[in-house]
């Protein structure tokens, strides 16, 4: 299996392959972020949480939601690699504070905000 360093360096050397550093800025790579968001989105736009179950077992809308999904990881990691942030421990540290925000008693099937509950 293929690690965070590992895809973050593979990453990072395709970029420098082809000198985008002065492109991968930590504004333009956000912005590509959230456009990459954009398509994802867009393949489910409009379409129901049934139709999206259906269609996953479908090869052209999974290969097409597939590539998005790896689209807004690549601009994820590269951003984390660009701003020098440890994406795995940044999560673990979010998900520390969430398990706090959350409590099992309190949020279990229950959809509100933190500061609601």
């Amino acid at each position: 299996m293929t690690d965070i360093e590992d895809l973050t360096a593979r990453i990072r050397a395709f970029s420098d392959a082809r000198s985008w550093e002065r492109f991968h800025t930590p504004k333009n790579l956000a912005m590509a972020l959230a456009g990459e968001a954009g398509e994802l989105l867009a393949e489910l736009q409009w379409l129901t949480d049934e139709e999206i179950t259906a269609g996953m077992s479908e090869a052209d809308l999974r290969e097409r939601v597939r590539m998005e999904v790896a689209d807004v990881f690549m601009y994820l990691l590269r951003f984390a690699d660009v701003t020098g942030i440890d994406l795995a421990q940044a999560t673990l540290d979010k998900l520390a504070r969430n398990e706090l925000r959350y409590p099992v008693d309190k949020s279990r099937g229950n959809s509100s905000k933190y500061d609601q509950l």
